[in-house]
Parts: structure tokens; C-alpha cells; sequence
């Protein structure tokens, strides 16, 4: 029994990625186990086990798609389970994230090939305590301050009780940094969609917890260090996680606002001042996080198109968000970019990308799209929904974000379960595929004839 058992514990353990995968997996199981105790629900019923197992995937992989109500259906004791799942979630995800590329980096290093984290030593493959202190302190320093500041906005701008506030303002706070989604009402944060104290630090938690821990590492350790040098020297994978997530967010919001501004279901009932804000707050969410402040179902045809691009695209690598992250997105428009200029090699920023980079890139978008198409024509069958409503709640999942047209609780059980997969793909693919293709990278002492096949 005991051989069996370490066999088995091999089995998962042979392989970073594979490693990776099972802990999540396991993480899981423990919470569908929790949240389907009588305790966890507010009748002292058992939750059915589909909707415990959903319940607990989307908050692991910090996704925020339900099937019940928060706040109605599970007790105090249901929503410390969600909150630590949600926790345990997204730090294990920036931590293994940050591991696995420290270990990429280290075993590319090795070979004298190049990468973002080697050409810059931003982390290296001796800085596994320094990884886990760093992705430890950020979390906490952010939580912290995003829960009590919107703490003390809800007791003395909303009159809520000191416990209630705190309670509550922790509760979105670890939800918003880990992306997840979650809240405590029914229809979310739209009762603050007019409020900047509430919606602004939200969406500034949402942000810092997209970019990556490796980002924000180097952000405060550049800091430092041009305190006392007055220059900046930000590495490649910075500059382009920051570039392209400012972009991303300017033009999602101004497309938000163009496409919904008339809309009376949505932005077109509010002032110009906040429409803005609430085209900048969906934004920032849209890319990551599944909070809403307008009514999801009453968005244009055109929005949730656009809102999918922005969902697909995702966030920073090794962080909390999803999709196919954005680095995967420029170094893709630099190759395009390259082929339209008809020049040899993919530039960004002053730097020449390596062909396994591109390689790459390609591979997780190509696998994402193909993934999501997939799912899109699994969920069809299954469902009458519409299909742009089914399109973008597949996209939502893929990209962990959480937003809803509103028919999740309304797709049945194998439409649920395929979500489920999803999520769970979505969340861990990107990571354990990357690693997976660059750990293997190997040198061919040969090379085949070359020739051209016509494209277009």
C-alpha cells in the first residue's frame, strides 16, 4: 500500500507544471467538501455537490461566476470558505506562477538562452524565499489597505455597523486583489456604480493584483534604487506589461463609453462625468476581474464583442489574472508588425524577441481560441441562451473574469461542468503550458531543407 501511495505521489509530483496542477485540483475538492456542509448555507441545507463544485473552482481560480446568490445562499460560515479559497487561490497562483518562471529562467540561464526574467536577473533561480516573503507582503500590504479604506467608507458614508464594514470592505478587498469577482450583494457594486470611493480603490486593487508579482517587485525595487541613482532601468517584461495594460485600459475605456453612452439600460442614464467612471471601472474589470457596476444584461451586442477581446487578452503573467496575458498579446503585434514591414526579426522596445518566445505566444493563443470555440459549440448544444450571451460567458471563463450576461445559474448541469473545465483550464493552462514548452526546449544539431509553402 505504502509503494502504491508513493507511486502515485510521483505520479503528480514528476513535473513542476504537473505539480502545479494537482495542488489546485486537490484545493478544490477540500472547498466543494466545505461549502456542501449544512453550515455553509443559510437554511442549514446541503448544497448540491454541482453547485459546491462550482462554487468552489470559480473561487479557486479566482474566476467569480455563480450559480447562486452570495449572499443569500451561503451563511457566514459559506463565505469564510469562499474568502480563504479565494486567497489560497490567488497567492498560490502568483507563487507557483513566480516559481515556475524562476525555475524556466534558471534551466534557460543554464543554456546561455535568453528570457525576459535572465536578461534583467529580476529573479533568479536562488530567490524562492524572497519570492514567497514578496508575493506574501504585497498581498497583505494591498489587502489591507484596500479593506480598510473601503471599511471606513462604508461605516461613515453608508452608516453601516464597524463590523459590518469591516467585514465587508475586507471581503471585496481580497476578492478585487486576487481578481476573483466576488461580492456580497445580488446585483454586485452596482449601488456604488456613482461612487469613486468605493469603485477607484477597487479597481486600483484589480489592477496591482493583474500585473504580476514579478512586476510590482521590480516596480518597488526600481523605486529604490532611483532614489539613489535617479535613473530607471525597467526590464522588457515590465515595460511591456505596463505599456500594454495602460493601452488596454484607455481603449476599453473609451470604446465602453462611445458604444454604451446612449444606452439608458447602462451608462446613458448618468452625467458625462460618470459615464466616464463608470466606462473606466468596467474597464479595469473586463480584462480580469468579474466585478460589475451596470446591469450586464442590458449591454449592447457590440460591448460584450468588445468586452470578449478584452477578456481573452487578460492581464500581467504570474499574477492573479487571466487570459492569455498581455505579453503574449504584444509580442504577437510585434511579429505582425515585423511581417508587415518585411523585416527579419520581431523588435519591441529596443530588444530583438527570440523565436521561441513567438513561439510560444503563438501556441497559448492559438490553444486559447481553439479552446474557447470548443466550448462556445459544447454550451450551444446544450443551452438556448444566445449565442453572443453564450460566447462571452465561455470567454469569461477562459479568461477567469467572472462577468455575466446572467445565465449561468440558468445553463444546466452539463453546460455547468463544461464551465467548470473551463475555469479550471483557463486559469492553469497558460502557466503550465509555457513552462511546459520552455522546460523542454532542446537544441537540434540538425537542420531539414527549407522551403516555402504559399500563405494567404
Amino acid at each position: 500500500m505504502a509503494v502504491r501511495v508513493a507511486g502515485v505521489w510521483r505520479l503528480f509530483t514528476a513535473h513542476p507544471a504537473r505539480t502545479v496542477v494537482s495542488s489546485f485540483a486537490l484545493v478544490i475538492a477540500i472547498g466543494t467538501v466545505l461549502l456542501m456542509l449544512p453550515a455553509a448555507s443559510t437554511d442549514g441545507s446541503v448544497t448540491d455537490p454541482l453547485t459546491a463544485l462550482f462554487t468552489s473552482t470559480s473561487a479557486v481560480c479566482v474566476t467569480g461566476l455563480v450559480v447562486v446568490d452570495t449572499a443569500t445562499h451561503w451563511s457566514g460560515f459559506g463565505e469564510g470558505v469562499i474568502l480563504a479559497l479565494i486567497q489560497v487561490g490567488g497567492f498560490g497562483i502568483m507563487t507557483m506562477a513566480s516559481l515556475l518562471a524562476l525555475l524556466v529562467s534558471g534551466r534557460l540561464r543554464l543554456r546561455m538562452q535568453l528570457t525576459a526574467a535572465a536578461e534583467t536577473k529580476s529573479l533568479g533561480i536562488g530567490d524562492v524565499r524572497r519570492v514567497l516573503l514578496g508575493v506574501a507582503g504585497c498581498t497583505l500590504a494591498v489587502e489591507l489597505a484596500v479593506g480598510a479604506f473601503l471599511a471606513l467608507r462604508l461605516r461613515f458614508g453608508y452608516d453601516r455597523s464597524y463590523g459590518e464594514a469591516a467585514y465587508s470592505g475586507l471581503f471585496h478587498a481580497v476578492s478585487a486583489f486576487n481578481n476573483a469577482g466576488f461580492g456580497l450583494h445580488a446585483d454586485n457594486l452596482v449601488p456604488y456604480a456613482l461612487d469613486p470611493w468605493i469603485t477607484m480603490p477597487i479597481a486600483a486593487a484589480v489592477i496591482l493584483g493583474g500585473l504580476g508579482f514579478p512586476v510590482l517587485l521590480e516596480l518597488l525595487r526600481h523605486r529604490t534604487r532611483k532614489r539613489a541613482t535617479g535613473r530607471r532601468n525597467w526590464s522588457l517584461h515590465t515595460r511591456l506589461t505596463l505599456v500594454t495594460s495602460a493601452v488596454l485600459l484607455l481603449v476599453g475605456t473609451v470604446m465602453t463609453c462611445l458604444l454604451e453612452w446612449t444606452n439608458a439600460g447602462t451608462l446613458g442614464a448618468f452625467d458625462w462625468d460618470e459615464k466616464i467612471l463608470g466606462g473606466f471601472f468596467y474597464s479595469a474589470m473586463s480584462r480580469t476581474a468579474g466585478f460589475n457596476a451596470i446591469d450586464m444584461g442590458a449591454l449592447n451586442a457590440s460591448t460584450l464583442l468588445f468586452t470578449c477581446t478584452l477578456m481573452f487578452i487578460g492581464g500581467g503573467s504570474a499574477g492573479t489574472a487571466g487570459g492569455i496575458k498581455v505579453t503574449t498579446f504584444s509580442v504577437l503585434a510585434a511579429a505582425m508588425l515585423a511581417e508587415v514591414r518585411g523585416e527579419p526579426n520581431s523588435t519591441v522596445m529596443g530588444r530583438r524577441l527570440a523565436p521561441h518566445a513567438l513561439r510560444q505566444a503563438l501556441t497559448v493563443a492559438l490553444l486559447g481560441i481553439g479552446l474557447v470555440i470548443t466550448a462556445t459549440l459544447a454550451l450551444l448544444t446544450v443551452t438556448k441562451a444566445p449565442s453572443e450571451a453564450v460566447l462571452f460567458e465561455a470567454v469569461s471563463a477562459f479568461g477567469t473574469v467572472g462577468l455575466s450576461t446572467g445565465i449561468t445559474a440558468d445553463i444546466p448541469a452539463p453546460g455547468q461542468l463544461i464551465l467548470i473545465l473551463l475555469m479550471f483550464i483557463g486559469r492553469l493552462g497558460p502557466i503550465t503550458l509555457v513552462s511546459s514548452l520552455a522546460l523542454r526546449e532542446r537544441t537540434r544539431r540538425y537542420q531539414l531543407p527549407e522551403e516555402r509553402p504559399v500563405i494567404g
